[in-house]
């Protein structure tokens, strides 16, 4: 084997390595824009600039775009001149960003794998040197590569990606991911994944006092802090997390009715089904689904089926739009967060059966009250 051959070899294997991570990174977004446009107006808010929200769903599309078609490029050899330079671009800002996000860490997850693979930041910044180094060794050895299509082929073919992609997230978008990462989807048992084991470790911290004396600040433990030295002036008292306990998937799920009265085991543990609206932020919810919510629950009262709005909007701000939308069912509160993980819709609904996820549906494809029924008897038949 003469080296041509192994030259040629070693930038096949980079660019199969990047290809590979590129698509598999683009697919997990495209499959759930909605989460990648939440993760850009966080980038957004850490740097202050919430005024180009609006532009964010726009970047969100462009960004699967671009990593789809680097993958595809990349894994099926088109226009690999031109793809590599685009990816170095790429890959020099978002280097540069998770590495800022390792240091200062204002967000736990840059979402470069949506909510299919959770990295810490640092994790992600070792995944992107590493991406780094296998685009300097292919970029050193490309001339090897050659192409095995015709350079208009090759231009023809790339539009595969493009159009592809752009056609999953507009499915994506306007209804419900069609693979569903997160822990709220179809089949998990939310109190389930609220549990946590007896065994399970606990956060550990490190406690430390701030002495002073003689104008010198001391740093003591509980084991040795002054406490029969009246010489020594107490400053202040420093808690370190060193060490993180178990977090359960689901762990910051609440149904607060009327601000104060916590009924999430009530409505968990109950037998039979539950419906449950989902809206974030009531002011920003599809006003044009609520004739069909009230509609819906009127049918859910006769079949003795409870259904709760959920929201993270203020109480007083309920009490409003309540009454100016005669809105029939239970309203309560719930973490904003939680509620955009639960469904990607607002308003969006929710089957629930003793706290577990029957089945979820975006606004645009909300349920006739014989669609309902026909579920819920369908599951029944199965129970028995």
């Amino acid at each position: 084997m003469n080296g041509d051959t192994i030259k040629r070899i070693i930038a096949i294997v980079c660019r199969l390595i990047i290809g590979c991570v590129f698509l598999f990174s683009g697919f997990v977004k495209s499959v759930d824009p909605v989460g990648t446009y939440y993760k850009i107006c966080d980038y957004l808010e850490v740097i202050g600039w919430t005024n180009l929200y609006d532009l964010a769903m726009v970047a969100a599309f462009l960004l699967i775009i671009a990593e789809l078609t680097i993958g595809f490029n990349m894994v099926v050899s088109l226009q690999l001149k031109l793809t590599s330079i685009g990816t170095a671009v790429f890959m020099a800002f978002m280097t540069g960003l998770t590495l800022y996000l390792a240091i200062a860490n204002p967000i736990s997850d840059c979402g470069c794998f949506g909510d299919a693979v959770v990295l810490t930041n640092w994790e992600t910044f070792f995944k992107n040197v590493g991406l780094d180094v296998a685009l300097i060794v292919l970029l050193l050895t490309l001339k090897y590569d050659k192409p095995y299509l015709s350079n208009e082929v090759q231009w023809v073919a790339m539009l595969i990606p493009v159009l592809g992609s752009f056609a999953i997230e507009m499915y994506c978008y306007r209804h419900l991911p069609i693979i569903d990462f997160r822990s709220y989807k179809v089949g998990n048992n939310i109190q389930e994944l609220m549990a946590i084991p007896d065994d399970a470790p606990v956060d550990k911290y490190k406690t430390t006092f701030i002495y002073s004396k003689d104008g010198v600040e001391k740093e003591f433990t509980l084991d040795n802090y002054p406490a029969d030295d009246p010489s020594w002036v107490f400053v202040r008292q420093n808690v370190e997390l060193v060490e993180k306990g178990y977090v359960p998937p689901i762990h910051d799920f609440s149904i607060v009715v009327d601000g104060e009265d916590d009924i999430t085991d009530l409505v968990l543990e109950r037998d039979g089904y539950t419906l449950l609206i989902i809206s974030p932020k009531l002011e920003n919810a599809d006003k044009n689904y609520i004739s069909d919510i009230n509609d819906m629950t009127d049918w859910a009262n006769e079949k003795d089926i409870p259904v709760y709005w959920l929201t993270s909007t203020f109480h007083s701000e309920i009490n409003d739009f309540v009454e100016k939308y005669n809105i029939r069912c239970t309203m309560a509160q719930t973490d904003e967060i939680t509620l955009k993980t639960i469904v990607r819709s607002n308003p969006g609904l929710v089957l629930l059966e003793k706290g577990t996820v029957i089945k979820k549906w975006h606004c645009i494809d909300f349920p006739s009250s014989y669609e309902l029924e026909r579920i819920i008897n369908k599951k029944s038949k199965k129970l028995k």
